[in-house]
């Protein structure tokens, strides 16, 4: 068996609760970080195996054991057998193509939520972060490392503010925070290049313009899959009746949920506006072409008559009236003009040009 799947299909036939990474494969070696802090002390640890957290756990401190990368799975799995964690919990965590949810366990709450952020080419990078909350530790797992949560360390590791006082959940909430404020991030990426397409649209309509349109209403439905479910998840949590959500910190949940109301609003609108856009690029090629046949058809009424005449006369008859008279053919040419400047002049008095 692969130790890495591109798509969930590949896991069709393995038994429930298999520990196999679905996803992109990794670019670079896991890392795992400990951040052991209390009220007055805060500290970082390099964590290779799982003794390596238990050695921390205990003398009132909070623990936050960062895992960046999914390719150390016999590490998930050592964590899911000492904190008897259910095997399907550590396969979703694995399973990098799950929808944001949350579930509650006796001694633990789970949780998984969508990072997007725009990348180029107007693609988003959609990256899935995984919580499993205990009473004193909280494990976060995400696929890559970055600076996503550099702003959560640095409070952290702080002396000032309320993150190292208020529990564990309080930073499973700062973490779920950051991961909200960066949709809006992206919904303002999004709104700049709507922006520059929608003044591409008004200006001049090209296929370019069009593929534009077109790749941004599909990044819009991923992105709506991936926000949509969140709603239903804060709910769940501002619900749960497990101890290890204190009362004191819903409504730092209740502040997050109503930002996420905001950004799904946002999405909403310029979903909209996509598809206005769309309809607009439509009218206008189609507008664009009507005009095209309307020159096209005024032409070829000027010329029907021409050409009429030119092939009564151009036919070999030799009895033919005016074909021996001297000005027949000034007159001709005469008439050949005339005409055309009438007809154009008639168009215009119709306002068909």
């Amino acid at each position: 068996m692969a130790d890495s799947l591109t798509n969930p299909s590949e896991k069709a036939g393995l038994p429930p609760g298999t520990l196999v990474h679905v996803g992109p494969a990794p670019t670079a070696a896991g890392r795992v970080t400990l951040y052991r802090y209390t009220a007055d002390q805060f500290e970082t640890f390099p964590v290779i195996g799982l003794d390596d957290i238990l050695r921390h756990r205990g003398q009132g401190a909070s623990l936050w054991v960062h895992c960046e990368g999914l390719d150390m799975i016999d590490l998930i799995e050592a964590i899911g057998r000492h904190f008897n964690v259910h095997p399907l919990v550590l396969e979703d965590i694995l399973n990098t193509h799950q929808r944001p949810k949350f579930e509650e366990f006796d001694d633990y709450l789970f949780a998984v939520v969508k990072v997007l952020r725009s990348g180029r080419a107007l693609k988003v990078r959609h990256e899935q972060v995984s919580l499993l909350l205990f009473a004193d530790v909280l494990f976060t797992f995400r696929e890559t490392a970055d600076d996503l949560f550099n702003a959560v360390k640095l409070r952290l590791s702080g002396a000032k503010g309320r993150i190292r006082i208020l529990g564990l959940d309080y930073l499973a909430y700062t973490i779920l925070d950051t991961t909200v404020d960066n949709y809006f991030v992206l919904a303002d990426t999004m709104e700049d290049a709507i922006e520059a397409a929608e003044s591409d649209l008004l200006h001049q309509p090209k296929p370019k313009t069009f593929a534009t349109i077109q790749l941004l209403r599909r990044e819009m439905v991923l992105v709506r899959k991936a926000i949509a479910p969140l709603r239903e998840m804060l709910l769940a949590l501002q619900r749960s009746e497990s101890p290890l959500v204190q009362e004191r910190n819903l409504p730092y949940f209740r502040d997050v949920f109503d930002h996420t109301l905001r950004v799904i609003d946002t999405m909403d609108s310029l979903r909209d506006l996509l598809n206005g856009m769309l309809d607009i690029y439509l009218s206008s090629v189609s507008n664009r072409m009507n005009e095209i046949m309307k020159v096209l058809t005024l032409f070829a009424s000027i010329f029907i008559p021409l050409t009429f005449i030119a092939g009564v006369y151009g036919m070999n008859f030799d009895y033919m009236p005016e074909l021996h008279w001297r000005w027949a053919y000034p007159v001709l040419w005469i008439f050949f003009i005339a005409l055309p400047v009438f007809l154009i002049h008639l168009f215009k008095r119709k306002k068909w040009l």
